[in-house]
């Protein structure tokens, strides 16, 4: 592999890897501040993810994302 092609090919996308039903927890900017959507997957593409939280989906748009992962299932 060349330097120059090093250099465009943009790293991996986390969240590919992910399946509907993990359980995820997203954390994202928005202009007021940071925010964490925690919950399970609904949805996965390279511009975004769907997590369904305790609130409802909560769609989070790849160019806001800071941090993510997958979680274990909640204590019960």
């Amino acid at each position: 592999m060349s330097a120059a092609t090093e250099r465009t090919t943009p790293p991996p996308l986390p969240w590919m890897a992910w399946h509907p039903g993990d359980r995820v927890v997203v954390r994202y900017r928005l202009p007021g501040g940071r925010h964490d959507a925690l919950g399970h997957l609904l949805e996965g593409a390279a511009d975004h993810v769907v997590v369904d939280t305790r609130r409802g989906p909560v769609r989070v748009d790849a160019h806001t994302m800071v941090t993510g992962k997958t979680v274990p299932p909640a204590p019960r």
